[in-house]
C-alpha cells in the first residue's frame, strides 16, 4: 500500500524537519523526489541521505516567494505527480507586537509561496489529469493560537486556498489537501527548547497543549503526506488533516 513508484514529487522546505522527512519517505516508497530549499547546503544533504538509502532525488535551490524563480523552475522540470508545499516561516506576537513588515514576510512565504508553486506546477497536472497537491498548514489554520497573529492569519489562508483549489478543480483528477500539524519535534523547535533554562519543563509546557502529552515527530507528519500522495487516497480532496494530538479538540 501507498507506493509512489513511477511518480515524481517535489517538496519545498525539504532541507530539514517535516519537509526532509516527507522527501525521505516519498523516495523510500519509490518516488523520484525534487528536494527544494533556499538553503542549498541543507537541501543537498537531504538528497545525499536519500541517495545513500537507495532512493532517487535531486536538488533545486529556490526562494518560494519569488514568482519568477518558481516559474523558471517549473519550466525546467517534467510534470509532477505530487507537489508538497511545506516551506514556511513563523512569528511570535499579537497585534501590538506585529508590524506590517512582519505580516508581509509571513504572507510572502507562507501564502504567496504556496500560491506561486500551485500557479506554476498545477497546470501540467491538470493537463495530464492527475496529481496530488499537499499544502502544509497548521492547527493554527483551524483554531487561533495565542500570540501568533500573523502566523494564524497565513495558515488560515492556506486552508482557504486549499479548499478553493479543490472546489475549482473538482472532476479533473487533481486533488488538493492540507495537513494541519500541531507542535512537531523539528530541529528548529528542539533548538529553541534547548535555549530555555529548563528545557525539560519547556518541552512539557509546549506539549501540554496536545491531549497526547507530547509533540509529533516529523515522520508522523510524513506518513500522512504519503497517504495523501498515494492513489489509495483518491477520494480525498479539499480536506484538512489535523495531526495535532487533539489540540483543536479543546480542553
Amino acid at each position: 500500500m501507498f507506493s509512489l513508484a513511477q511518480k515524481t514529487a517535489l517538496v519545498t522546505g525539504a532541507g530539514s524537519g517535516i519537509g526532509q522527512a516527507i522527501a525521505g519517505l516519498f523516495a523510500q516508497q519509490g518516488a523520484f523526489v525534487w528536494v527544494v530549499d533556499r538553503d542549498a547546503r541543507a537541501g543537498r544533504a537531504t538528497v545525499d541521505a536519500i541517495r545513500a538509502a537507495g532512493g532517487s532525488a535531486d536538488f533545486a535551490e529556490l526562494d518560494v516567494s519569488d514568482p519568477a524563480a518558481v516559474a523558471a523552475l517549473a519550466g525546467r522540470l517534467p510534470p509532477l505527480d505530487v507537489l508538497v508545499n511545506n516551506a514556511g516561516v513563523g512569528h511570535v506576537g499579537g497585534l501590538l507586537q506585529t508590524t506590517a513588515a512582519d505580516l508581509d514576510r509571513l504572507h510572502a512565504v507562507n501564502v504567496r509561496g504556496t500560491f506561486n508553486l500551485c500557479r506554476a506546477f498545477v497546470p501540467a497536472m491538470l493537463e495530464q489529469q492527475r496529481g496530488s497537491v499537499i499544502n502544509l498548514a497548521s492547527v493554527s489554520g483551524v483554531i487561533a493560537v495565542r500570540e501568533r497573529l500573523a502566523y494564524n492569519m497565513t495558515k488560515h489562508a492556506i486552508v482557504g486556498l486549499t479548499k478553493s483549489l479543490a472546489l475549482d478543480h473538482s472532476h479533473t483528477g487533481v486533488r488538493f489537501n492540507a495537513i494541519c500539524p500541531g507542535r512537531v519535534e523539528t530541529p528548529f523547535v528542539k533548538a529553541r527548547i534547548a535555549e530555555y533554562a529548563d528545557p525539560a519543563q519547556a518541552y512539557r509546557d509546549m506539549a501540554s497543549t496536545q491531549l497526547t502529552g507530547r509533540m509529533a515527530r516529523p515522520d508522523e507528519i510524513a506518513a500522512a503526506a504519503l497517504y495523501l500522495a498515494a492513489d489509495e487516497s483518491a477520494m480525498v480532496t479539499g480536506s484538512n488533516l489535523l495531526i495535532d494530538g487533539g489540540w483543536a479538540t479543546g480542553k
